[in-house]
């Protein structure tokens, strides 16, 4: 193992994550057969297989996974070094990696361009997920800041809230609901209704709130995109609780309705996340600084030019 090197242990690393070795090969910009050459040269080295391939199905070996650990590792000294070398140099330079929660894209490129206006020199790298996906880029010190909503529960980390997050349940514009004033959440549920995939934030919030009710809640559907929730919506197939942030053109035209049901909507808070101990570069305490000052205002503004209005 002496003779490997770390482009050997980063592609080695992006096979095992990705189970692929064609979508290694485009992570890292080579082809397939030079991902396959050097797994060929690594487990020479090793004196074992790293990974065995069933049909489609690549797993690793216990010499695999024993690997894996010390890549990962490894990797993560040398992501730490370039980041202690960027941060000597400044803010005006080096690489900041941000992941957010999939509902946050709606104003979340236009947040982080304001940023990169005042530092142009930065790379900034922009991750959107699902809330379980995004934890692990936190746990995994993938990146150096995330953006969601409920901050995480079974890890150590650091979240401070910068805006608020309201949610609303949303209707085609000629749903028989549309037109009443008070509506009771027992109402709601008993019309068809549509949800985001188990491990996303918004699905975690439908579930507590009809179950802090005693209602038991039986999702027509499954979807795990908010834009083909509102399209589904606009169809008729059900209704949803969705973020306010999401509703966009649909609802500035009038193609989707908030529904004014009692209690609602419910306001919870955008948070900005690190884990507990990180020393953050100062590209990141600059953008965490940006959020807590100006979060709120900038995400009202990104809202207002995509129409996405509360």
């Amino acid at each position: 193992m002496r003779h490997a090197t770390l482009r050997q242990l980063r592609i080695f690393e992006a096979v095992a994550r990705l189970g692929s070795y064609s979508r290694a090969a485009e992570e890292i910009h080579i082809t397939q057969p030079a991902v396959s050459a050097q797994m060929r040269q690594l487990e020479e080295m090793v004196g074992l297989p790293l990974i065995e391939q069933v049909g489609k199905i690549l797993t690793l070996t216990a010499a695999g996974r024993e690997i894996l650990e010390y890549s990962r590792r490894m990797l993560e000294e040398q992501r730490e070094a370039e980041k202690a070398i960027a941060a000597m140099r400044g803010v005006e330079s080096g690489e900041l990696s941000i992941a957010v929660v999939s509902t946050a894209k709606y104003f979340a490129p236009q947040v982080l361009m304001e940023f990169w206006r005042a530092y142009p020199g930065l790379q900034l790298k922009l991750s959107i997920q699902n809330r379980d996906l995004t934890l692990r880029s936190l746990s995994n010190n993938e990146v150096d800041l995330a953006i969601m909503g409920r901050p995480p529960e079974q890890m150590e980390a650091v979240a401070e809230k910068f805006a608020p997050h309201p949610h609303v349940i949303i209707a085609p514009a000629d749903h028989h609901l549309a037109a009443r004033k008070q509506i009771r959440l027992e109402d709601v549920a008993n019309e068809p209704f549509l949800v985001r995939e188990p491990g996303s934030g918004t699905r975690q919030l439908t579930d507590k709130l009809f179950a802090r009710h005693d209602l038991k809640l039986e999702p027509r559907m499954e979807i795990a995109s908010n834009e083909t929730i509102k399209q589904a919506v606009i169809a008729g197939m059900g209704l949803s609780l969705l973020s306010a942030h999401t509703l966009g053109l649909e609802g500035r035209v009038g193609r989707l309705v908030v529904l004014n049901v009692k209690g609602l909507p419910l306001v919870r808070g955008w948070h900005v996340i690190h884990r507990k101990g990180k020393r953050l570069t100062p590209a990141a305490v600059a953008l965490r600084e940006m959020l807590l000052s100006r979060g709120a205002k900038l995400i009202e503004d990104a809202l207002a030019d995509t129409g996405a209005h509360e």
